[in-house]
């Protein structure tokens, strides 16, 4: 079955957002995959699942990208 709403080639289990650890090293930005999130069914919240938990740096959620190759260090976002 294929979601409606946003990305219609993504499967129904498919998170909303991928969640992404940040951190800076002077003018760099690190980007590194820690997670992922679903809305709730009542649309009122999100479960945030995380892989591993960073002690350092943010965590940002950005909606999946469409036939984006799964990188480690995402160079394409800022």
């Amino acid at each position: 079955m294929l979601r409606e709403k946003t990305n219609q080639n993504l499967p129904l289990n498919a998170p909303d957002y991928l969640a992404w650890h940040v951190t800076q090293k002077g003018d760099k930005a690190y980007w590194n995959k820690v997670g992922a999130a679903w809305k709730h069914k009542d649309e009122r919240g999100y479960t945030l699942q995380l892989e591993t938990c960073p002690i350092d740096g943010r965590i940002v959620l950005r909606l999946p990208l469409e036939d984006a190759p799964d990188a480690a260090n995402d160079a394409g976002r800022s």
